[in-house]
């Protein structure tokens, strides 16, 4: 069941690049304020339907992560949505997913010592950065700008992924999902009128594609990939979300005829392979810990 999930999970997540790049009518803020709130909604339906109290019954604990988490995924949104219209849907979607190494560099930050596997992964993660960076400064200004909103995005998802494990240590699924969407789309809404960002008013192409990207990337994406934070972990899940990189690349190529330099391509692998390090590398730090650990009692 873990399997077939995180199969669903990548194919989701994989499917938002190219539903962004294919939807220009629906400005960024607004496309996802629109993902959140229709997303929010249809998870609350089940939870309330249970328990009409379960929100109450919430702890200070769980609003905060909560809180912590939506902050994070709306900016993310923000610059993920952005940068999509300005580089490539490959490039974007790679520099998003240095999550995973965000995520090992904020626990560094927090004293948990990096082993060496993790540093050479980050290395060649940096690597990658660059020949993808490079290439886009040698193509566009506007493209080098849509590249690091892109890594913007990435450190703020691994913000919102390790919020989110710590939330769902004791929050279900359906209650931290409804908390996280609901406290996402209040935030985009008032950045959506600081920002006069229209809510309504597009073609019905554009809201075909508001209603995709929330099936897809949002129910079906973000929503099974918090379900397996409990049981697998953030660095084990921010490995699988690396698979979002190919697939965006091929979606992009298939259905948006989207064609690269030989270098960016280089440059994808190189990340791919620099964030498989990067996890593997603290997933054995992380046996050794609890190894012990075990020893000492």
């Amino acid at each position: 069941m873990i399997f077939l999930l995180a199969t669903l999970g990548v194919l989701g997540v994989a499917a938002s690049g190219p539903i962004i790049a294919a939807t220009p009518s629906v400005p960024p803020m607004a496309m996802a304020f629109w993902r959140n709130a229709i997303g929010a909604v249809a998870m609350a339906g089940p939870v309330l339907a249970r328990n009409p109290r379960t929100l109450r019954e919430a702890g200070r604990r769980e609003w905060g992560w909560s809180a912590v988490a939506a902050v994070a995924l709306a900016l993310h949104f923000v610059c993920f949505t952005t940068s999509i219209r300005m580089t490539s849907v490959a490039a974007a979607t790679a520099l998003v997913c240095l999550q995973s190494a965000w995520i090992a560099l904020f626990q560094r930050l927090l004293g948990i010592r990096l082993p060496a596997l993790a540093t050479l992964g980050m290395v060649l993660a940096f690597v990658g950065v660059v020949l993808i960076t490079g290439f886009d400064l040698g193509g566009s200004e506007e493209a080098l700008r849509g590249d690091l909103l892109a890594i913007a995005g990435g450190a703020l998802a691994g913000a919102y992924t390790l919020a989110g494990s710590k939330a769902r240590e004791t929050m279900a699924t359906g209650s931290y999902t409804t908390l996280c969407y609901g406290m996402t789309a209040a935030l985009l809404l008032a950045l959506c009128v600081v920002f006069r960002e229209p809510l309504w008013g597009f073609p019905l192409e554009g809201w075909i594609g508001i209603l995709a990207l929330t099936v897809c990337a949002q129910l079906m994406g973000h929503s099974i990939f918090n379900h397996l934070l409990s049981s697998l972990g953030p660095l084990t899940v921010s490995t699988i979300i690396l698979l979002e990189i190919p697939g965006a690349a091929i979606l992009a190529a298939v259905f948006l005829d989207e064609q690269l330099p030989a270098g960016t391509y280089a440059g994808l692998a190189l990340i791919m392979l620099g964030l498989a390090a990067v996890v593997r590398g603290q997933g054995r730090a992380a046996v050794r810990r609890r190894t012990a650990e075990l020893g000492a009692d």
